[in-house]
């Protein structure tokens, strides 16, 4: 079974989707084995559904003491900094949910970024106690030039196959960010992609329809299958021929 496309007429609507999608797989989470782990994306996209998910609409679902929160990928910033993924993430969904700080596991970047790296790949086995790494939701955006967390086109954590965390060097903006594998991506229980925008129509078409080639379009490394679910609206999915 191929991924699941949920096309949607409007941003609105799309965030809405994605909103009762991650309270289902909450739900469903904590009746299985008592919590929720879900990898957060940053970005500007996701931070209308954090806010969403924190509106009175969404706040009493799901039991929010039982969802442990991680990152798919981070800046290398302080936690202070204007672009740090985690800063954006308590501003718009913590603070407002009063999520207890034992819940969420930020990147540490006081570390070198390999340094940052290894410790959150630590930080991650030692929350599963050693068994396999498998969130329950991984949350994902997609660039313009179809990168997915930090996993940027033409950069070595491409072709990483380790279950694990590594750093990014992007030589055009000179800078790190700290990343999850695409292996301990695509082993999560559930994928969510949230892409809206006529901007993003090209990458999304490249993604999902081009012939593989994920040095140019590395979200094309995340599994193909009925656990990845797409959320889009239809100015980014305008550019796919089958849906």
């Amino acid at each position: 079974m191929g991924v699941k496309l949920n096309i949607s007429a409007t941003e609105a609507e799309v965030l809405d989707n994605l909103a009762g999608f991650f309270i289902k797989a909450g739900n469903e989470a904590i009746a299985d084995h008592g919590r929720f782990s879900v990898s957060l994306s940053g970005g500007s996209s996701p931070k209308k559904l954090y806010e969403l998910l924190a509106s009175p609409a969404y706040k009493d679902q799901p039991d929010w003491s039982k969802v442990d929160f991680f990152f798919g990928d981070e800046r290398n910033v302080k936690h202070t900094d204007k672009d740090s993924n985690y800063l954006m993430a308590k501003t718009a969904m913590f603070d407002a949910l009063h999520i207890d700080g034992k819940q969420v596991f930020p990147v540490d970047t006081s570390y070198s970024p390999a340094g940052a790296a290894k410790a959150y790949a630590d930080t991650i086995n030692g929350y599963f106690e050693g068994k396999p790494v498998v969130f329950d939701l991984v949350l994902l955006g997609l660039g313009d030039n179809s990168h997915t967390a930090s996993l940027f086109p033409h950069t070595p954590i491409l072709h990483d196959d380790t279950v694990s965390v590594k750093e990014v060097w992007l030589e055009d903006q000179q800078v790190y960010r700290i990343s999850m594998t695409a292996p301990m991506i695509n082993a999560a229980k559930h994928i969510a992609f949230l892409v809206y925008g006529e901007g993003k129509a090209i990458a999304v078409h490249h993604v999902l329809e081009d012939a593989a080639d994920i040095e140019e379009y590395p979200a094309q490394l995340i599994r193909k299958d009925g656990g990845v679910q797409w959320f889009l609206d239809t100015a980014a999915a305008s550019k796919l021929e089958n849906k």
